[in-house]
Order: structure tokens, then sequence, then C-alpha cells
């Protein structure tokens, strides 16, 4: 009997292989086999939607390599990854066998499994199933209704704004929210207020506290704005000019402290749960500033040489058998306080999280990242770290601080100060996943004890905007507003951005022109569709087709009809005109002003007088600052891979660079890795 097994990739073919015998033949498809046409739209409106899925060209060999082995086995094994794509693949590749097999004898069976371990495709072998059509249906309705989106709107938008742009269902309500983001930031009026600290002694040392009240009214107050995917916060104080906070801080001089109350109190932190692909992502940004591409990349790998469980999850539960696993390596590995006397069960905050499968976690908690390193490098072993320290605090004991709270009043009640101060007293789980907690140390003070004034400092600060989004932040913004899914976050932000329609700079993102003429065409043309509760309720109704709630033609139709309406009343819509920066630099050519434009590789300068006149130069966009190595000017660039950078202008006669401002500053900080992101290999 001849066994033929399908799977995505060679790597995770390669891997599974090891625990197969012979009677497996193990075949990777290469992703998808079969899709929409790329020259036509391939959607039949009038047919209830039907999708012209056809076999892709760049696959007839993969294909051809298929349908042989196909009918040389008995039975075929689709293995695909267990969520709605490889649901599709898995339907895709099934259709096109049938097709090619006489073979009345050859059965299909369908298996899934969320970690590539020799037990855990065993037991899927065990448990085989048909093929899901509510996963296949609801991945249909996704490709359906993005490519009705795409198609019938980038060709309103060569009309209206440029030749060229493309826009997307769930792109464009991203880009939104990076685009009103940098609105709400222009609109923000900043306010300046003081803030002052009195330091205090007493015969075992001196204690800066903070000013909290004058007259027992507090001096800090708290304001929220309206932005558009919710609410900020921010704080300033009372003290709002120089002259009065001067004038405290030189009346503070001639008072008595006194020591008003002091609390102490214990304080537990309990671990946060083990990664989803949202929340790995978003710490794949802020532990290791990798973009979420780079994140999705990397745990694909580890994923597929079988380091780590399925990386496309939403789900905060493990399995039984690895919280034993962890829970023993821990008491093993540490000691018995180190674990609760019952293991820790986490609930997902999604109400559409599939609980069925997996938080992230390493397959072998005895692994180590060195042992990560040493095959596939330190990128993943990085990655496959923060997973292993997340999961296995997961199932560790509490980390127990002690607060302790004193407060001063100076002539009896004029002014009101407040020292905080915080001493780890059991690690606990961050022992293993240490999240930055420094103690802060207090004096034993007792109440009614007099103090000794020392200094008083006041120091000024304005108010400060909404921070723009950076990966982390869009991506949580993404997840809490239910804006597409965890496992298709990477895609969104990486798209947008090959469109040029935001670009980083030192993480943060900001809208170009042409992402703002795009946006605002659309947020005004558009706005049923380019806006937060319609994506978020079509997402709903995509989790109920998978779910075998609803249908997915009848929910397109639901969809199109109002957005066919639409797109006939938008051609009377006015042409939007992008905003252009000026220089002060005239063409050589014919005098005109030159003007930064955006282009496929980014921006470039260009004659005002285009297309009269077709003269360009490459931007360089230049900062205040000096290469600290030769004294030329520090430069903006950017990788073969699309990352900015700073570097010398001089280059490649010195070859200074560096990531981030900071590093400029201090250059003996900087290290610049040999790797394929290495400022050093970019050409000019």
């Amino acid at each position: 009997m001849k066994n033929l097994v399908i799977v995505e990739s060679p790597t995770k073919a390669k891997t599974i292989g090891r625990f197969l015998g012979n009677d497996y033949e193990i075949i990777a498809s290469m992703g998808h086999i079969m899709d929409l046409p790329k020259s036509t739209m391939g959607i039949d409106i009038e047919h209830d939607f039907a999708p012209d899925y056809q076999m892709m060209a760049d696959k007839k060999k993969i294909i051809s390599q298929l349908k042989a082995s196909g009918k040389a086995a008995e039975n075929i094994i689709l293995a695909t990854d267990p969520d709605r794509e490889g649901e599709a693949i898995a339907a895709h590749i099934k259709e096109i066998l049938v097709q090619n097999s006489k073979s009345k004898t050859q059965k299909f069976s369908r298996i899934v499994f969320h970690e590539i371990t020799k037990e855990a495709v065993e037991e899927a072998l065990k448990a085989p199933r048909e093929i899901d059509d509510n996963l296949v249906d609801a991945q249909t309705a996704r490709r359906v209704l993005d490519r009705l989106v795409g198609y019938k709107l980038s060709p309103i938008l060569w009309r209206k704004v440029r030749r060229g742009l493309s826009a997307g269902r769930v792109q464009s309500v991203a880009l939104r929210l990076i685009v009103e983001r940098e609105k709400e930031i222009g609109k923000f009026k900043k306010e300046p207020y003081f803030t002052l600290a009195v330091t205090l002694k007493k015969e075992t040392g001196e204690t800066v506290f903070e000013l909290i009240e004058v007259n027992k009214e507090k001096i800090e107050v708290n304001e929220k704005l309206k932005l558009y995917d919710g609410e900020y916060s921010f704080s300033k104080t009372i003290i709002n000019s120089e002259s009065k906070a001067k004038e405290i801080e030189n009346d503070l001089k001639t008072k008595e402290f006194v020591v008003s109350n002091v609390v102490k109190k214990e304080m537990r932190r309990t671990p946060p749960p083990p990664y989803t692909t949202s929340t790995l992502q978003q710490d794949g940004a802020r532990r290791i500033g990798l973009s979420g591409r780079k994140t999705m990349s990397l745990a694909q790998k580890l994923y597929e040489e079988g380091f780590i469980t399925y990386h496309r999850t939403d789900s905060v539960s493990m399995a039984s058998s690895a919280v034993s696993a962890i829970r023993n390596f821990v008491e093993k590995e540490y000691d018995g306080k180190y674990i609760p006397a019952a293991p820790r069960f986490y609930k997902a905050k999604q109400k559409l999280a599939q609980e069925a499968h997996e938080a992230i976690r390493p397959t072998n908690v005895g692994i180590k990242s060195t042992a990560v390193s040493g095959q596939l490098g330190a990128q993943h072993a990085k990655l496959y770290d923060i997973i292993w320290r997340r999961a296995v605090s997961a199932q560790m004991s509490d980390a127990v601080t002690e607060s302790t709270v004193v407060m001063v009043d100076a002539s009896n009640g004029s002014y009101t100060l407040k020292a905080n101060g915080s001493v780890l007293v059991f690690d606990g789980f961050l022992k293993v996943n240490p999240l930055a907690l420094n103690d802060n140390r207090l004096p034993e003070f007792s109440a009614q004890e007099k103090l000794n004034f020392v200094s008083a400092m006041s120091e000024f600060h304005e108010t400060t905007p909404p921070p723009r989004y950076n990966d982390a932040s869009i991506i949580k913004a993404l997840e809490e507003e239910g804006i597409g899914r965890p496992s298709t976050y990477a895609t969104i932000i990486s798209t947008i951005e090959g469109r040029q329609y935001i670009e980083r700079n030192e993480g943060k993102f900001f809208p170009t022109t042409v992402g703002t003429a795009v946006n605002d065409f659309l947020a005004t043309n558009f706005s049923t569709i380019d806006d937060i509760p319609f994506t978020a309720a079509m997402e709903d109704e995509l989790d109920q087709i998978a779910s075998g709630e609803k249908k997915w033609s009848p929910v397109i139709k639901e969809f199109y009809t109002p957005f066919a309406k639409t797109l006939e009343t938008v051609g009377e819509a006015a042409r939007v005109k992008i905003e252009v920066e000026k220089t002060d630099e005239l063409c050589p050519q014919d005098g005109g002003h030159l003007i930064i434009r955006v282009g496929r590789f980014g921006k470039f300068m260009a004659c005002e007088n285009f297309p009269e006149c077709k003269f360009t130069k490459p931007l360089v966009q230049e900062t205040n600052m000096l290469c600290p190595r030769d004294g030329g000017k520090i430069v903006f660039k950017k990788t073969k891979k699309g990352r900015r950078f700073y570097g010398c202008s001089n280059y490649p006669k010195c070859d200074f660079a560096a990531w981030k401002i900071e590093d400029i500053k201090n250059p003996k900080e900087v290290i610049v890795k040999k790797s394929e992101e290495e400022p050093q290999k970019v050409t000019e």
C-alpha cells in the first residue's frame, strides 16, 4: 500500500519525513496551486459570485508531480496547515487529483496537527477526517470579497487620484488608522505644565518626593480626546506657568515636612498567557525590533522545523500534556516553589478565538534557544527564546513585590507630597521571563516623623499628542477593532508599505502624500466600507461562514448590492489632487522648482513642469547631524529591503551607519551586524 502525504512546504515535508517510514511519499505543493486569474476579475457576479479558480501557471511542474504520485497512491493524505488557508489548499489539491485519477478505490483523507512532532503526526494519522467545507467556503468568501473590492476600486483610484494605485478591503482601513492618527497629531495643541519634586532627608538618607496636592487640591488632571479608533488619555498639572512653579518652589523651602502616612502592601503579579499570533508579533516588534512580516517568517520556519506549535492561532490554551511537561521542567530546573499548586488555565479575550487550537509554545520544553541558534541562526533563536520564556513562565508562580507609599504634609496640608517604593520579595515567573522591574527601596519611615528639606526642583513638560503607530501598536489596534485576522496582520502592513502609502521612520509609521490622498478619497466616497464598524462586522460574518452559521454567497451579495450602487455614483466625484512638497532647488533644464514625488522605489525629486520637463534626480534627505567619523553630513538611506537607516554622505569612503539617532550621538555603542539587513550592503 502506498501512501501519499501532501503538505505545503519542502521544510515541512522534510521534517515529517523523519517520522514516517518507507510506506509514505511526502510532497510539498509549495502553497496554493489554484487561484483567481490575474488578467480578469474571475468572479461571475451573475451566478452567485462563483469564483473562476484556475491552476497557477508557475505551479505546472509541481501539479504534474502531484498528479503522477497521486495516480500511484492508494491513500492520499492532505496534511496542509490547520486553518482556512490550509483547508482551501487541501480542497484544491483534491479537486485536481480526483479529476486526474480513474481509480475508484483511491481514498482521500484530511489530517491536521498543531505541531510537527512524531507523536502529533502519528496521532493525526489515527484520526483522519473529511475536508471541512465550511472552512473552505470562508476562505473562498474572503478571496472573492477582496477581489471584488480590489478589482472595482483600483480603476477608480486610477481615474480620480493617480494611475497605478490600488485598494484593498482591509488594507484601506489600516491605512485610514494611520492617516487619521497623523491628522489627530496635527490638530493636537500642546500645553505647557510643570511638575515639582522635593528632596527630603532623614538620618538614613535622602528621598525624592513628588508634589501631588496644593491646599488639598490635586495638581494632576487627566483629559481624554476622542480619536478615530477610541480615546486617548493624557495628564498634566494645573501649574501651567514658570512663574507659578517658581513661586511654589520657593515657598516649599520655608515649610516643615512631616510624614502623614505610610502604607505597605504586598502585590502579586500574575504571568501573562502564552503567545497568540497577535501578541507574538507585538512582542517581536517591541523586544526584538522585528516587523510583523519578519516575525511570521521566522515563526513559520520554527514551526516547520518542529520547534514550536502552529504559529497562526488566537488561542491562549495549552495541551494538558504540555502543561504537565512545563511544570515538571520548572520543578526540576528551578524549585517546587516556582510552580503554583494547580496548573494555570487561560481564556482568550477574543469572542471568536478558536479554543481547539493551542497557543504558540515550544514542542519540547527541554530545547533551549542555543540549539535553535546552532541549526537555524541567531534571529530564529531570539524569537524562539521569547516564545519559550513566555510559555514556561505562564505555568509559574506569581511574582511578589512589597509596595510602599509614603505621604508627607507640609505646613498642615498646604502641600502634600508622595514617594513610591517597590521591592521584589519573590521573583516567581520573572525568573524565566524578566520584565523591566527594578527595586526602588525606600528608607523606613514612620507616621509623624519630621523630615529635613534639602532641595526643590520644578520641571517643564508639554502635553504629548497621541503616538504614531508602530508595528506593535497597529497590530494591537487591528486586533482590538476586529480588523482582519491575526495571520493577516503582517501582510496588511507590508501591502500598504509596499504601495508607498506609508513609510517608516525610526519604527513609526507616517502616511505619504499619496497614501493620504487615497485615504481621503476612499473615506469620502466609500465611507461605509472604508470604516472600522463595517470591516469588523464583515470579519464576524466570515467567521460565521467558517462555523457553518451562514452561507457564503448571500453574505457576498448583501455586501455587493450597495457597493455596486456606490460605484456608479462615484464617477461624478471630483478628482483628488495629491499635495506635492516643493523645494527651493531649481531644475537645471528649465528653471522650474524641483518637487518631491513618490514612485515605485520611494521618494525622488522631479521638475514641477512634468511632463514637459522630465528631469529627475535622487532625493537625498539630510539631517542636522554630522558623521562622528569624518564630519560628513548624516543622511537618510534605505537597505535593499526598504528599511531606513542613517549613513554618512561620504559613502563609500566612510561606511559609518546606524539604525537610530541615539546611535549617532553615542557612536561607541554602534554595532552593525553582518546580515542581509546590514546598511553597508546598500548600493547608492
